[in-house]
């Protein structure tokens, strides 16, 4: 696979944008005309995926690969705290470094090679032009932490929940691209803890269920589910902390400019058992596309319409859509004309 990486930014002059091939494997999140929280799991991993698609395999790359990890870098420059792990999770923190080593050199040869002579390992990155030979299982060979080293190198943040007590805690992350929450403020905090801002979804227990599914969670059976938002501009360093460099975007968007600046922002979210620490390493993969990309396809801009249009108000404040919402409605209005559309996310 000869994949072309882009030069774009995520901040600033935003010249982030999704090619044909990028908006055709978008994540459409909606397969029904309106939209309520659930659990929605399924198996996620080699073989349960189309081919092509982000779901193919267990860590997606794609061309915004280069792009995405030097927005790490400058998050991580100006605020070394978006990466966080405490002392217990080194076993963890190793976890991380073979699944991700593992995964990537398996799935992307052209990309990552990865060789193995007992503890002695060589990696190679050649879109980031890392060559590196360490000792598994002893920092010092690593010029920084092993989970900090090689999240640089992935899309999306990683949250690393320790189990124990009956209860999953999120005691290790990398997060810089995250949609509204802290994981400097959610360190160390449980399951439910971690989600209960969430409206609607504790009063029908939806947290209930996927914390007792996820203590169940089995080494080599990782799972999947899609979660989204909206986001003004193709930023992805949304974090409270941040608030003030990108908060004031959302009163922003007019009729003129409601289809380049409004950003469909979906969530890939896998959880992998990690078989040292039996910590689950949770991924959230971010992507990004405007409206005007998404209506190329017209069942998807029909489809949004409708789910926009019957969202509960209580969802619609928690995700932040209330300044901008019914302007993106009557965007997307001309072009439904209102035929059943099926069950599916297909866009065509």
């Amino acid at each position: 696979m000869n994949m072309q990486f882009k030069q774009e930014t995520f901040r600033d002059d935003y010249t982030y944008t999704n090619s044909a091939e990028a908006i055709r494997r978008f994540p459409f999140p909606f397969a029904e005309d309106e939209y309520m929280y659930s659990v929605n799991i399924e198996m996620h991993g080699e073989g349960t995926g189309a081919a092509g698609s982000v779901f193919e395999h267990s860590i997606d790359v794609d061309e915004h690969y280069i792009a995405e990890c030097e927005d790490r870098r400058i998050v991580l420059d100006e605020d070394p705290d978006r990466y966080t792990a405490l002392p217990h999770m080194m076993d963890a923190q190793w976890d991380m470094v073979e699944l991700m080593m593992d995964s990537l050199s398996k799935d992307y040869p052209e990309q990552f090679q990865l060789q193995k002579d007992g503890d002695n390992w060589h990696w190679v990155n050649k879109p980031l032009g890392i060559d590196q030979t360490f000792v598994f299982g002893d920092e010092a060979t690593l010029p920084m932490q092993p989970f900090e080293y090689i999240s640089r190198q992935v899309q999306g943040d990683w949250i690393i929940l320790d189990q124990r007590d009956d209860d999953l805690f999120a005691d290790m992350g990398m997060v810089t691209s995250q949609a509204d929450w802290s994981m400097a403020f959610d360190a160390g905090m449980s399951f439910k803890e971690w989600h209960g801002p969430v409206p609607q979804a504790n009063e029908i227990g939806i947290f209930d269920r996927a914390l007792k599914y996820l203590l169940h969670l089995q080494y080599g059976s990782p799972v999947r589910r899609l979660n989204w938002t909206m986001t003004i501009n193709p930023r992805l360093d949304t974090s409270p902390e941040n608030y003030p460099l990108w908060g004031p975007d959302n009163t922003s968007v007019t009729p003129e400019n409601v289809g380049d600046k409004v950003h469909l922002r979906v969530e890939l979210q896998a959880l992998f058992r990690l078989p040292r620490s039996n910590a689950i390493a949770f991924s959230v993969r971010g992507y990004l596309i405007s409206l005007n990309e998404l209506i190329t396809y017209p069942r998807w801009g029909k489809r949004l319409h409708r789910v926009l249009k019957q969202l509960h108000p209580d969802l619609s404040e928690y995700k932040g859509l209330d300044n901008y919402r019914q302007t993106v409605i009557d965007f997307l209005a001309p072009m439904d004309d209102g035929a059943d559309l099926g069950l599916g996310t297909h866009p065509e």
